[in-house]
Formats: C-alpha cells, structure tokens, sequence
C-alpha cells in the first residue's frame, strides 16, 4: 500500500468512525442543544468522509472502512458506557476522549506523510482542525 493510499485510508476510517459515533449517540442524546452540536459535528464528519471517499476513488483505491468487528466493539461500548449516565457532560467527556486520540493520530500521521502531496495533506489537517475544533466545543458540556 503507497502512503498516499494508507493516508487517504486513515482519514476515511478516522471520518466514518465519527459518522457511526454520532450517529448512534444522537438517538441516545435528549438535550436539545447537545443535538445541535452533534448534528453539526456529523455534517462535518460527513464530508470529510466524502471527500476522502472520492479521493481514494479517484486514485483508484479501494476504501478501507471500519472493520466489522471495531464497529461492533464501538456500539458496545457506546451501549455500555451510556447505560446509567446519559448526560451531555458524561457523553461529552468520552467525545472528547476519542477527539483526543484523533488529535494525536492526526498530528503522527501528518508528520510521517510530509512529503505527500499537498491535496492529501490539507484533507489530513482538515481532520486534525475538525477534532481540535470538536474538543473544544465540547467543554462547554462538561
């Protein structure tokens, strides 16, 4: 796999990984204005999501999406941990959680891909600025 392909990869996983999140948290979620913030943090998930999908396409790609089982993993753990706390401080804080993590791959992967084209990188930075711009937004939930 070039590192084009392996970069392209990680922010349409990165990026679907958000969309089924939200998505699935969205029906859990009550507050209103939690909503809103979600709804708008999936629109930007989505298109980031396109965007590399088109890209890989483009290029002649094949997309490497979630696995099955890491999805599964996911909405298990989403279920779990929402069981008895379904509050938007408690749903923010494990948003945050996984922002973070995003924040740390998307900063290692932008400097192990530096010398790839311009294009790629600025979808990567789009992903890095979508998950610094997420987390805090998300504070005010705290």
């Amino acid at each position: 796999m070039s590192n084009t392909e392996e970069l392209l990869n990680y922010v349409y996983k990165n990026s679907q990984m958000g969309v089924n999140t939200i998505e699935q948290l969205s029906g859990i979620v009550e507050d209103q204005e939690f909503k809103k913030h979600l709804d708008s943090q999936l629109r930007e998930y989505r298109q980031i999501n396109e965007e590399s999908q088109k890209l890989l396409d483009r290029l002649g790609y094949e997309e490497e999406g979630v696995g099955a089982l890491s999805e599964i993993s996911a909405y298990m753990m989403i279920n779990f941990k929402t069981l008895r706390d379904k509050s938007p401080s408690h749903i923010a804080e494990m948003m945050i959680n996984g922002s973070t993590m995003g924040i740390i791959q998307a900063t290692r992967n932008l400097r192990k891909y530096k010398n790839e084209d311009k294009e790629f990188l600025a979808l990567m930075e789009k992903l890095l600025k979508t998950e610094e711009n997420n987390f805090q937004q998300l504070k005010k939930f705290l």
